[in-house]
């Protein structure tokens, strides 16, 4: 993967976005639903693109909307929907679009007090609580985020009555609602001025970060954090969690120091991320170097990206942690001091996340339930309490209560960022130094993803493939032990192919934007016998989808 020479440097001028004429672009163009790339799309989770690009504007956020009420109606939830919104531009009026036509079908909207913004896991926490209180009805909510997309970019995601990502039979059908919608200039869709919206009998206010702030003891040992006077640091990124952790600091009375409460649509306080762009990822190292140059001021120190379900930990002997390793320490942490959790809970992974969560599994004696990417397929189980973890290894991740019941279905960084300084209270050691120990107990993986070009036929080729295609019996020297197309834990499909042996395996997906696949591939011998197979797993994979 080629980095730009400006990456992890500070934004230049040339990289901001121009906030008012994104704005304009957003209420003034109108996507050609002739062109693929303006129709709506629902990804892994939610609905993304630009106003820039015709891709996500007015006509979406309505069109999306008008098809959430129908879906409502249909499927006869009449409690309230939580709506929230992140720092994105993007995002302030797409929610403004949003409540529009919420309000004008008669939906009770709750909105959040003081004008905050709201990350995905309050909306996540609200919805859940909400409907565990037997009220006899359900909630569901909408979060307008692209997550930690480019400043131009704008998002839509869909949170069902279990409060997380909705599944692909909810989003297809609201997908193919809206964009029968954009086909027909929006008739159908209702809509009122947002000023009468605001005043409708059906549009409340909630305290989104009193109620999350205030329950954060059920989940997150924060009375060790207390106690052992953990010097915690986090960095915002300027995200919809900004004013939380003053809060959570305030309340729980625990050193935490938040190094930056700015906001600012262009992120320009940002460094660049790999590409050269602006990204508000706070697993890039490239995206976090204002944390890392803090890292010897704290104990342990996090960010979270602008709707805040990602994580970001940075430790004094490791810096900025691989996603991957500090899901193995907080699996490794949270099976062994949560005895209140039930004996058959699971801990959840995707098929791309490393294969040292399965050997830390078997220690601890628990089952994983690994399934595609998206965390999607993680809140069934969160709901019903059969996972007691979940994390993908793109840095999200969330857990059950200390109880064993229910937090979020959804990723939540505030929690996962939390967890980290729980980890270092009650061990006295920073998570990255209990990554080192780890490894050293259960093997010491090594991990890469690289991006091959190919067309589109080749991604059908490569999303349509079955295990009887690849006919080779070795990878990179090794007995190949399985090839998969489905997940092991539910059956469902990868969109891909994941090939393993006893020290090592490659997963290959097409990708859901871009004109090539993605190879992700570890090892348990080196960087050596890594390179032999992502050189392995390319010559199969192209022997298969052709030129």
């Amino acid at each position: 993967m080629f980095n730009s020479p400006l990456a992890g440097q500070p934004a230049p001028p040339t990289a901001l976005v121009d906030v008012s004429l994104l704005i304009t672009a957003y209420f003034e163009d109108r996507p050609d639903p002739t062109v693929a790339a303006q129709r709506i799309s629902f990804g892994t989770s939610g609905h993304r693109g630009s106003a820039f690009d015709r891709s996500f504007n007015e006509w979406h956020v309505l069109a999306i909307t008008q098809a959430v009420c129908d879906h409502r109606r249909a499927q006869g939830i009449t409690g309230p929907l939580f709506l929230g919104q992140d720092t994105h531009a993007l995002s302030v009026p797409a929610a403004a679009s949003a409540l529009e036509v919420l309000a004008a079908n008669g939906v009770d909207v709750v909105l959040a007090a003081r004008d905050e913004y709201t990350p995905t896991p309050a909306i996540s926490h609200a919805i859940v609580k909400h409907n565990r209180c037997g009220s006899g009805t359900r909630a569901d909510g909408i979060v307008l985020t692209p997550s930690h997309n480019p400043p131009r970019d704008g998002g839509f995601k869909y949170k069902p009555p279990h409060g997380g990502p909705a599944g692909e039979g909810v989003t297809d059908a609201i997908q193919a609602a809206a964009n029968a919608f954009l086909d027909n200039g929006l008739r159908g869709v209702r809509r009122m001025s947002h000023a009468q919206a605001m005043r409708a009998a059906t549009t409340h206010h909630h305290d989104f970060l009193g109620n999350y702030v205030e329950d954060l003891a059920h989940v997150i040992d924060m009375q060790a954090i207390r106690d052992a006077q953990v010097r915690a640091g986090v960095d915002p990124l300027g995200g919809a969690g900004v004013h939380y952790w003053a809060a959570i600091a305030e309340r729980w009375k625990i050193d935490l120091t938040v190094v930056s409460q700015q906001l600012d649509p262009t992120f320009a306080f940002m460094t660049l991320d790999w590409d050269g762009q602006i990204r508000m990822d706070p697993s890039s190292a490239f995206a976090m170097q204002r944390l890392l140059a803090l890292k010897d001021r704290f104990d342990i120190a996090f960010a979270c990206d602008p709707d805040h379900d990602r994580h970001g930990i940075v430790t004094p002997s490791a810096g900025l942690l691989p996603p991957n390793h500090y899901l193995c320490v907080a699996i490794d942490h949270l099976f062994r001091h949560r005895p209140r959790w039930g004996a058959q809970a699971r801990i959840g992974k995707t098929v791309v996340s490393t294969q040292l969560i399965d050997r830390v599994a078997q220690r601890l004696g628990r089952e994983v339930f690994e399934a595609p990417v998206g965390f999607k397929w993680f809140s069934p189980g969160l709901l019903d309490g059969s996972l007691g973890f979940a994390g993908e290894e793109s840095a999200g991740a969330s857990f059950l209560r200390r109880d064993g019941s229910t937090w979020t279905t959804d990723k939540d960084g505030i929690a996962a960022s939390l967890l980290a300084a729980e980890i270092t209270a009650v061990t006295g050691r920073d998570p990255g130094a209990l990554y080192a120990a780890l490894a050293e107990a259960d093997g010491r993986p090594v991990a890469q993803r690289v991006d091959a070009p190919a067309t589109a036929q080749q991604k059908q080729r490569l999303a349509g493939l079955s295990p009887q295609q690849i006919t080779a019996t070795e990878l990179a020297g090794d007995r190949i032990q399985s090839v998969l197309t489905q997940a092991p834990g539910n059956g469902a499909a990868i969109g891909g192919i994941k090939v393993v042996t006893a020290s090592g395996w490659f997963a290959v997906r097409p990708s859901g934007t871009e004109a090539l696949y993605k190879i992700y591939a570890e090892s348990f011998r080196g960087l050596e016998h890594l390179q032999m197979v992502l050189h392995d797993a390319q010559a199969m994979i192209d022997a298969v989808i052709g030129d």
